[in-house]
């Protein structure tokens, strides 16, 4: 049945520049935007279970002049959220129209679920159709991922009810799906869409589903060669169909990929892309290293993650990228060159887009983050920034900062930390950006503050005049390492 999202409301541009200019003069207590912001949704539910007004964890895709986005609505600490919120601007990024999904969680009315989380969003363009994955999650016996769904829709406003992926069995307990379409006409597998997620009871298990009409209907899942197991995987898809599947392992601490050259018949056992080290992030912060992953129009896959290997003693992230052609050969990890290693920056959750058409040396790719100004911060300012580059990743922008002043104490509380979300997005449309990132002020008693936002003036395309910078000559600090203590489980959504 089509149902339109209850809740839907239209949010234009809100110009912050007053309020910036008030804030050298007032007390802090406000997030301060260096941009001017455009929120795009709000927390509309008022059960007691979980914590509002809270939006976090964002995820987007656009397509010509409509840009859809995805979040976790009301957080519980312990997991999951009352339901997923949708945002979607259909005159590339002015107005917006939200709402919440229909049909997944008992708090939203119309589903059967207890909570939603972990969730993406994708177009299939053969079947013209938006798909919005989500994982809901059964609070009996404690929070699990219990259903890997999909919903659909033909304008990113007006929602089905979800069709389901996968049940997990008794015992199980299934986490960080995604999705991704083949959107490319001269593939023998055009239109296809591919769900990964992995089952914590199986050792983080890698679990693949395929549909071929247009996320209706889901095969039954299948493994890797070898029966692999990783965390958060990303689904992209080359113009010949080749699926690869950047992926970090179980315990964070590696960045993988597999792949399946036959439509989602069989999935190749992983190979390793790089190793990770991680600096802790500070003020509690929820900040894990999981991998953000794009491709261009020829194929190429760009992955990225936050890393210390390039700061003496690890004392902050920076963000570093790999790239493969193939997704079994891989380039060592470059640092992308934010801010000089000599600085007091720490650089965490990136979110990475490529403009559509573009590929190769003249690639124009997105890329955001948070991050706190200085690492290991007692009173931490957290904020949001965004770098770009016009020729593939061999140089970059400088660092625009699109709002800071965020206090982690704001943010939505959770076994793992402080949440602002385990990613962050942005879609380059034209030749302009929009990051879309949750945003915080300090709570009003136990009511909070952390929205879903938008930076109301596009970002625009690197100046022809502006400097750009490069990090062709740093090098990894010899036997580099983490500075936090390695996992020794694998990491699941209600543990650290």
């Amino acid at each position: 049945m089509l149902t339109l999202a209850t809740q839907t409301k239209k949010f234009g541009p809100t110009c912050l520049l007053t309020f910036v200019l008030l804030a050298l003069f007032l007390a802090a207590g406000t997030a301060v935007a260096q941009v001017p912001l455009t929120q795009i949704s709000t927390d509309t539910f008022t059960n007691s279970s979980s914590q509002h007004q809270t939006e976090v964890e964002p995820a987007s895709y656009a397509v010509g002049s409509t840009i859809v986005s995805v979040f976790q609505v009301g957080r519980f600490t312990d997991g999951g959220s009352s339901d997923i919120g949708f945002s979607t601007s259909t005159n590339g990024g002015t107005t917006w129209t939200h709402g919440s999904l229909p049909g997944i969680t008992k708090i939203e009315g119309t589903g059967t679920y207890d909570r939603a989380s972990d969730t993406s969003v994708t177009y299939n363009v053969k079947n013209k159709v938006w798909l919005a994955e989500v994982l809901a999650l059964s609070a009996t016996g404690g929070p699990h991922g219990a259903a890997v769904l999909v919903s659909s829709s033909t304008d990113g406003i007006t929602w089905n009810n979800p069709a389901v992926v996968s049940k997990v069995e008794s015992g199980g307990y299934y986490d960080k799906p995604w999705i991704g379409c083949d959107n490319h006409p001269k593939s023998p597998f055009y239109g296809n869409c591919y769900v990964e997620w992995d089952d914590f009871s199986q050792f983080d298990l890698i679990e693949m589903s395929t549909s071929t009409d247009g996320g209706k209907t889901w095969s039954a899942k299948k493994t890797t060669s070898g029966q692999a197991s990783g965390n958060g995987g990303l689904p992209l898809v080359q113009p010949n169909g080749t699926v690869i599947v950047p992926i970090d392992d179980p315990f964070l601490s590696s960045v993988l990929a597999f792949k399946s050259t036959d439509g989602g018949a069989t999935w190749t056992a992983p190979v390793t892309v790089a190793f990770i080290s991680e600096h802790f992030v500070a003020g509690n912060m929820r900040a894990l290293p999981l991998v953000a992953a794009q491709i261009d129009a020829a194929g190429k896959v760009y992955v990225v993650w936050a890393d210390c290997s390039f700061r003496t003693s690890c004392s902050s992230n920076d963000i570093v990228i790999s790239t493969s052609n193939d997704g079994t050969t891989w380039t060592a990890p470059a640092r992308i060159p934010i801010d000089p290693v000599t600085s007091t920056v720490d650089h965490f959750t990136p979110g990475l887009t490529v403009k559509p058409g573009s590929s190769g040396s003249t690639a124009a790719i997105g890329l955001s983050f948070y991050f706190f100004p200085k690492a290991n911060c007692t009173a931490c300012n957290l904020s949001v920034g965004y770098v770009a580059s016009t020729n593939g990743g061999a140089t970059w922008s400088r660092r625009r900062t699109l709002t800071n002043g965020i206090s982690p104490n704001w943010l939505a509380s959770t076994t793992s930390g402080q949440m602002a979300g385990d990613y962050i997005t942005a879609e380059i449309q034209g030749g302009v950006v929009h990051g879309i990132f949750a945003s915080a002020k300090a709570p009003s008693g136990s009511t909070f503050n952390e929205e879903t936002f938008t930076n109301t003036t596009a970002v625009a395309d690197i100046a022809a005049d502006e400097p750009q910078f490069s990090s062709a000559n740093d090098k990894p600090v010899p036997n580099a390492h983490s500075d936090r203590p390695k996992r020794t489980t694998p990491h699941r959504e209600d543990q650290r």
